[in-house]
């Protein structure tokens, strides 16, 4: 019995090592397949499609340009190449997305029978229905916040009325603020962020009209929204809302105290204006591919980077072959890798949608367009959005360190799996030192909110933003594909394939444990 024993638990022993060593060399396997794949993502292919991408022949890809309707034919050609199919049903790769440009709109203005003068006393910054409008009194509420910490509008009825408030929020007595409970402002005082907070709340509120007082940022809004060559939005239909932002001269004329006084109150200040728009409506292209899962189909990782730049000015061409076609060829390389895996039989489980979206740098419109009005498949089911916006150059500040580097924006901020994900791929891929510097929440250039990803980030999808800094050619003609660093850009592109890989193969789909 005792030598049965002893050779059943030999032969126990011996079968136990045979099927760790089968699974081991299946895992090796399957690494070794994926390294295949990810190295079949070149420095020689990305420099060749990039050299046609950001060529003169593209115009620098304007919006709604010809030179971004090459770049759209040139990126859908691409993908009919590689048999990658459309994500749309008419097989045409483009998803319309409709725009417009807002000359500025003729206004007169009158504060108690003052006549104040459209840019250089107050511009208008959305599109506002043609109408005019009359009040005898205006609601000051200090720095207009409606927070679980703070309210300007306690027991406060604005419906129909016209708000002013200021930019900035309040401080306790101790010396820190009031929202945040330390030396740290929070949104209530970032341009970009209480620019849109402070009037989205005025508006729920039913306010007809708003005024906002922020004489540090005015001369830039006023260049920004004041232009004559006009701004461009998305088509939608005008709110029934004005927003102004006003200056100095503007804001005493309705209240002399402005700037020491935060107490909510009624102020009798009539105002009265004649408002009309001037707009002139066209069409620009997402391109948007996918690569069908095998077993979860309905689940979609997202790629996305953004196609166009800034065109032709003075004459010049801005070719933009950082911003941003260092981050489309890096698509195009992502994609042909998925691909070749499909070839194989070994394609992700769930889909992988290539977005090539276009105004990014109009106000990042075709992600807005694709997340907040024409989802090609549901948010609900995407898993997650990496956008890859410059990833070609060396930051200055980090040419004396290690060149080697790839910033991250992020992507710990709605998943902590996400940033794991990204972490072991890295560390088992690409060994690249990843830099976690502007993923500050403090983080005063704001990147967060700056990219594509941003749209995706704001419906509780989780996001990476790779990123590698500005540098001297960021948004100038002398943004050109010889200035690239091709053996930089491969290794971060496999970085990206890697980490979509592991998101499309993966059994589970990644958590959201950050929700806003």
């Amino acid at each position: 019995m005792k030598k049965l024993l002893f050779l059943f638990g030999i032969s126990t022993i011996l079968f136990s090592c045979g099927s760790s060593q089968n699974k081991t060399a299946t895992n090796s396997k399957k690494a070794l397949e994926v390294t295949a794949y990810g190295n079949s993502i070149t420095s020689a292919e990305l420099k060749e499609a990039l050299y046609t991408y950001a060529s003169d022949e593209f115009e620098g890809r304007n919006t709604g340009d010809p030179g971004q309707k090459k770049a759209v034919e040139y990126l859908k050609n691409h993908y009919v190449s590689l048999g990658i199919p459309s994500a749309l049903p008419n097989n045409d790769y483009f998803q319309e997305v409709p725009l417009q440009t807002l000359s500025t709109p003729a206004i007169d203005l009158l504060v108690n029978g003052k006549s104040f003068t459209n840019i250089e006393d107050y511009v208008s910054v959305i599109s506002s229905p043609d109408g005019t409008f009359n009040a005898k009194e205006i609601i000051y509420v200090g720095y207009g916040i409606d927070d679980e910490k703070f309210s300007s509008y306690t027991n406060l009825d604005v419906k129909g009325k016209v708000v002013l408030f200021k930019a900035g929020e309040p401080k306790n007595s101790d010396g820190n603020y009031t929202i945040s409970g330390t030396d740290e402002t929070s949104k209530w005082s970032n341009l970009r962020q209480e620019f849109v907070a402070k009037r989205e709340v005025a508006e729920n509120k039913g306010a007809k009209a708003v005024l906002f007082y922020n004489p540090d940022a005015y001369s830039f809004v006023a260049k920004r929204f004041g232009g004559s060559h006009g701004r461009m939005s998305l088509v939608e239909p005008p709110k029934d809302l004005y927003y102004f932002i006003i200056n100095t001269d503007l804001a005493k004329a309705i209240h002399s105290t402005i700037d020491t006084s935060d107490k909510t109150e009624t102020l009798n200040s009539a105002i009265e204006f004649n408002y009309k728009n001037a707009s002139n409506t066209f069409e620009s292209e997402n391109v948007v591919a996918i690569i069908k899962g095998s077993e979860k189909p309905e689940e979609y990782v997202v790629v996305s980077a953004h196609l166009d730049h800034e065109g032709i000015k003075d004459g010049e061409i801005y070719n933009g072959a950082d911003d941003d076609g260092s981050g489309t060829v890096a698509m195009l390389e992502i994609a042909e890798a998925f691909q070749k895996a499909v070839e194989n039989g070994q394609g992700p489980k769930r889909s992988i949608v290539f977005l090539h979206v276009t105004g990014e740098e109009k106000g990042l419109l075709g992600s807005k367009y694709y997340t907040d009005q024409d989802p090609i498949f549901p948010l609900a089911n995407t898993v997650a959005d990496l956008n890859i916006d410059m990833i070609g150059r060396t930051d200055p500040k980090r040419e004396k360190t290690n060149r080697n580097y790839l910033y991250l924006i992020g992507s710990d901020k709605l998943s902590t799996e996400l940033h794991n994900i990204s972490e072991e791929m890295n560390t088992k891929y690409c060994n690249i030192d990843l830099d976690y510097t502007f993923n500050d929440d403090n983080d005063p250039n704001r990147f967060y909110y700056r990219s594509d990803h941003y749209n995706f980030a704001k419906n509780n999808i989780p996001v990476i933003f790779y990123f590698n800094g500005t540098h001297a050619d960021y948004h100038k003609p002398s943004d050109t594909p010889d200035k690239i660093e091709y053996d930089l850009l491969e290794n971060r592109t496999r970085l990206i394939f890697y980490t979509a890989w592991e998101l499309a193969n993966r059994k589970d789909r990644i958590k959201v444990d950050k929700a806003n």
